[in-house]
């Protein structure tokens, strides 16, 4: 947490209300976002209770599972959350622009530019929490190697026909939402306290009718107040009047409302299965009927506030400008997307249960270096950010004192001015340290050489100053022009490149089998001397 945070937090305690720890809102946000609030039944990650989903505020989709445990019924709920979800998806597949890619010659091996399509948007998912984001992995993670009728008429417990296609999408939303600076799946609590800091604990802050009670309390009501009402009030029935934002439940409402009401529902199926006639037959689908649709009306009671809620932090969030360069984040989530699509229109498989040691790799290096590239764009875009690099002596501010123009000792001499800058900031500058500014969008960089006795930096310019003899205009700041430094890059690059899985070592697996699966080692195998 930086020093900024921090003294937010603190601010936040004494004021009794949220403070802003940003400017600029740093994730970009879709026009129409599909937001998606599920429950689970208690103590079975995987079986889902019900979910509201939907792209309008005012009329969401409302699925429910009457008996949770009930295999055909959970594929009845996953069908119909295909219907809503995959055409929404699908929805921006077809409207594309041409861009280009750098990809490697199979000839030469060289990176070569070459012009592809690239959708012109992408959907966006977003959940109440991070819990949400979890169980859309874990959802994607059951449904992805699912086999339909169609594909495979001898299975066991065939699923609906697009379930499986619904779980590959989800395995690739919930791999994508572990990428920093992503936002094709978001939760609603991590965009809220990025922007705001509230009088509580970063866990506390995953409480989403808590943390927007900090940020929004009611009219001359303090935060702290308003956030212990949120989490604690009970009604008369002693059930939450803020439920949780799932997708777990409360144990109130699972002990007195939730079981019964299965129960129920169980009772009236039994009966009607049993009925020997017409009449009574009919009496007991009316049963079944009334039982079902009170479990309906239970799961909404639970998830309607939780949906309310998530507009309304989308509300707040619109309010803010987006940063400049979440367009750039975002641009990589449509090639994400894009991507995604075209290896579903090709007809590959589904995603592996495990990665191979390379692409395990490649994907840990390209998370580190997306944080790095996050931190850096987020500090450029907005003030307050880098205020918190400043503290932290990660960046300087201050006015240039002084320009001394010098040159490089080459056969052709190249301008390297000296640039004084007189600053109160404590930058942590050691011997050729490289710092960076935004010049026109792009990091020029110059070379730490020596403090003066009042404490001002003086810095060698290094580049963007054009090829003549001459820096081109504007490439060097002027005197008494004021300018900030940073000691990180601006756009910080990926490691060297990794092997082939073919040349994987055995140390990390081996290279895969004709199938194309990593030999895994076997355990040894137990002796006499393993057992008592």
């Amino acid at each position: 947490m930086s020093l900024i945070s921090t003294l937010a937090r603190l601010e936040a305690v004494q004021t009794g209300r949220a403070q802003p720890v940003a400017t600029v809102r740093h994730r970009h946000l879709a026009d129409h976002p599909l937001v998606f609030v599920p429950l689970t039944t208690a103590g079975e990650a995987g079986a889902p209770l019900g979910a509201l989903v939907g792209t309008e505020r005012d009329a969401p989709r409302l699925l429910v599972v009457p008996q949770p445990r009930d295999r055909e019924l959970r594929f009845a709920f996953l069908a119909e959350l295909a219907e809503v979800v995959l055409p929404y998806v699908d929805g921006f597949a077809a409207d594309t622009e041409a861009a280009e890619r750098s990809e490697s010659d199979p000839e030469t091996g060289k990176r070569v530019k070459v012009e592809v399509e690239l959708c012109t948007d992408a959907p966006q998912l977003v959940v109440p929490g991070r819990a949400g984001v979890e169980f859309v992995r874990l959802l994607g993670r059951s449904m992805r190697f699912r086999r339909t009728a169609e594909q495979d008429p001898d299975t066991p417990y065939p699923a609906p026909p697009r379930v499986p296609l619904l779980g590959r999408w989800l395995t690739h939303f919930g791999e994508r939402a572990r990428v920093p600076g992503s936002a094709l799946l978001t939760a609603m609590t991590d965009l809220l306290s990025r922007h705001w800091a509230s009088g509580q604990s970063s866990l506390e802050d995953q409480h989403l009718g808590a943390l927007l009670a900090w940020i929004d309390p009611p009219p001359g009501e303090r935060g702290a107040d308003a956030a212990l009402r949120a989490e604690l009030a009970r009604d008369a029935q002693g059930q939450l009047v803020c439920p949780p934002a799932g997708p777990a439940t409360d144990p109130a409402f699972d002990n007195k409302l939730l079981a019964p009401a299965i129960e129920r529902y169980d009772r009236a199926r039994t009966a009607l299965a049993a009925a020997e006639d017409g009449l009574a037959a009919d009496q007991r689908l009316a049963e079944l009927t009334a039982a079902e649709h009170a479990i309906r009306t239970l799961v909404e009671s639970r998830t309607r506030p939780t949906w309310d809620a998530v507009w309304r932090g989308l509300d707040l969030l619109r309010e803010l400008p987006e940063g400049d360069r979440a367009a750039e984040r975002w641009t990589r989530d449509r090639w994400s997307y894009t991507g995604h699509r075209d290896r579903v229109l090709a007809g590959e498989p589904p995603q592996p249960r495990h990665d191979d040691a390379v692409t395990a790799a490649n994907k840990l290096a390209a998370r580190e270096t997306a944080q790095a590239r996050l931190e850096a764009q987020e500090a450029l875009d907005d003030p307050l950010v880098m205020a918190g690099r400043r503290l932290a002596g990660e960046a300087f501010a201050g006015e240039v004192t002084d320009v001394v123009m010098a040159y490089s000792e080459s056969k052709r001499p190249s301008p390297r001015p000296l640039i004084t800058v007189r600053t109160e900031d404590r930058p942590h500058l050691g011997e050729r340290a490289k710092v960076y500014r935004s010049l026109a969008g792009k990091p020029q960089s110059a070379q730490f050489v020596a403090y003066e006795p009042d404490g001002a930096v003086v810095l060698r310019l290094l580049d963007k100053m054009g090829r003549s003899k001459e820096p081109d205009e504007g490439s060097v700041p002027e005197k008494g022009e004021r300018v900030c430094w940073t000691l990180f890059d601006h756009a910080p690059r990926g490691g060297p490149a990794l092997p082939e899985p073919e040349d994987t070592p055995w140390t990390h697996g081996g290279p895969p089998d004709a199938s194309g699966a990593v030999a895994v080692p076997l355990p040894d195998p137990v002796t006499e001397e393993d057992m008592l």
